[in-house]
């Protein structure tokens, strides 16, 4: 056979080794192709498509519009099918049944984990990662710090961030996701050391913010790379929170919040400080970006509902004056008295459905409804397929809070999760949403800017470069 112009070309180019070396590169990666398509273990793994090598579906995942992701595979393979996002294998499932088994009624089966890139940044210690003892005294200590008796001591410190933040806004255009994200934060914080004003607070402030950009990268530990500086940030917000932790143990005073709390039960628990550090971290994290997410939405549908805001307007109304007659700031009874702002917050969660999906992982082969999942792929129920279902909430793209005048189906409303690992803060972002609702819609105006109105995706779905917002004082005239 007469040699060809390429393989002449590519002799001249190229020394002997070399091109050995190309052609075993070539083989390895078709091989590795073939078994990432063909796995060896032939029990019937769940249908679906693994993606590009490595990469997967994680860019599609976090572009496209998740219903369309999650939707378009559920008419291709049915409700529990395979994928590949975030360097890891995965299978997602959206049923409430198939939830149930997972978060609940089999949990021992499914460890709570997240993607490499969070899991490293937050934390190996924090709560989300475990089971178990640790998990039981861990979940018991960061509860007490968001149960009812505690947060009504923070209504009062709540408010008066919100005091603190509106009036910036009066008269100006703001990116509504940035400046919820600084009063998230703020929560966050309090919630997380107290009211105790730490000399540290900006370092650690302004450290997470760079960390925070690294929990949706790729896990990609090299110069240049978004998790690279994340995992740089890390380690210095590690020795901020330390200095911290051991200030406060010199002190002789626990202080406030989480911290105080941690710090308490140290000697029963015997917890390290990277223990503490990790928890209070995740705390932040799971404070922080959820909440903001989740008041931008509520701030678009009550804009583009305006019978509804008003009508809101007039329920927080009844509320200021209770207060003006008791003359006295808000608190934790008058929470309760906002059943449609409530509403309206519980509509938002389902519709926006901020968590489109929880991270679980196979502690062993799993037989899982006539499929196999191997040790260690993350199963992912689909709370946004489950939120979006007309079986369970008819005409689920409306926004209608009337539809929790009466408490849906069990295991089809799950915007904190279930089980032993769902949200303990959950009570905490309700409080922090009402506080500024209540102050937001009987004292300001506010009204879209430009007419974009698309969604933006990865992690979380927002409205488009933030919603930007006109604030202006409301005429009270005109709410009568």
């Amino acid at each position: 056979m007469q040699p060809t112009f390429l393989s002449e070309l590519l002799v001249f180019a190229f020394p002997l080794p070399v091109l050995i070396f190309l052609s075993l590169s070539l083989f390895s990666l078709l091989l590795l192709f073939h078994q990432w398509h063909h796995p060896k273990d032939k029990r019937l793994l769940p249908p679906g498509s693994m993606g590009l090598p490595y990469i997967g579906e994680t860019l599609k995942l976090y572009t496209e519009n998740p219903n369309s992701f999650f939707s378009n595979r559920q008419k291709r393979y049915g409700d529990i099918f395979k994928t590949h996002i975030l360097g890891c294998p995965c299978v997602m499932i959206s049923s409430p049944e198939a939830a149930r088994v997972v978060l609940v009624s089999k949990a021992y089966l499914f460890k709570p984990t997240y993607p490499p890139s969070k899991e490293k940044l937050i934390g190996p210690e924090a709560l989300f990662f475990h089971q178990g003892d640790y998990h039981s005294r861990l979940k018991k200590l960061v509860q007490s710090s968001f149960l009812p008796s505690a947060l009504k001591g923070s209504v009062s410190e709540i408010e008066q961030i919100v005091l603190r933040l509106l009036p910036t806004w009066n008269h100006n255009t703001i990116n509504t996701l940035h400046e919820l994200k600084r009063y998230a934060f703020d929560v966050a914080m309090i919630s997380a050391f107290g009211d105790k004003k730490e000399i540290q607070m900006e370092g650690i402030k302004c450290l997470y913010q760079y960390v925070e950009k690294g929990y949706n990268s790729m896990p990609l530990d090299l110069p240049g790379t978004l998790f690279h500086k994340a995992m740089k940030a890390r380690k210095l917000l590690n020795e901020r929170l330390r200095r911290v932790i051991q200030k406060r143990r010199e002190s002789g005073k626990q202080g406030g919040g989480l911290l105080g709390v941690l710090l308490g039960q140290e000697q029963q628990n015997q917890l390290s400080d990277s223990q503490i550090a990790d928890n209070i971290i995740g705390v932040i994290f799971a404070a922080h970006d959820t909440t903001a997410s989740v008041l931008t939405w509520v701030l678009k549908y009550l804009h583009d509902n305006q019978d509804l805001l008003e009508a809101v307007v007039r329920e927080q109304e009844r509320v200021g004056l209770k207060k003006m007659e008791g003359d006295r700031g808000l608190i934790w009874d008058d929470t309760k008295s906002m059943p449609l702002t409530t509403r309206v917050i519980q509509e938002t969660l389902r519709t926006a459905s901020i968590l489109s999906f929880t991270f679980r992982e196979a502690v062993e082969d799993v037989e899982f409804e006539g499929y196999f999942i191997p040790k260690g792929w993350k199963v992912l129920p689909l709370f946004r397929s489950i939120h979006h279902c007309p079986d369970f909430f008819p005409k689920p793209d409306k926004f209608d809070p009337s539809r929790f005048e009466v408490p849906p189906r069990p295991n089809t409303y799950l915007p904190f999760g279930n089980g032993v690992h769902s949200c303990p803060g959950s009570e905490l972002a309700k409080l922090e949403m009402l506080v500024l609702l209540h102050h937001l819609t009987t004292t300001y105006r506010w009204q879209v800017v430009g007419d974009e109105d698309g969604i933006k995706y990865g992690p979380f779905p927002v409205p488009k470069r933030g919603l930007p917002i006109k604030v202006t004082s409301r005429d009270q005239k005109t709410t009568k």
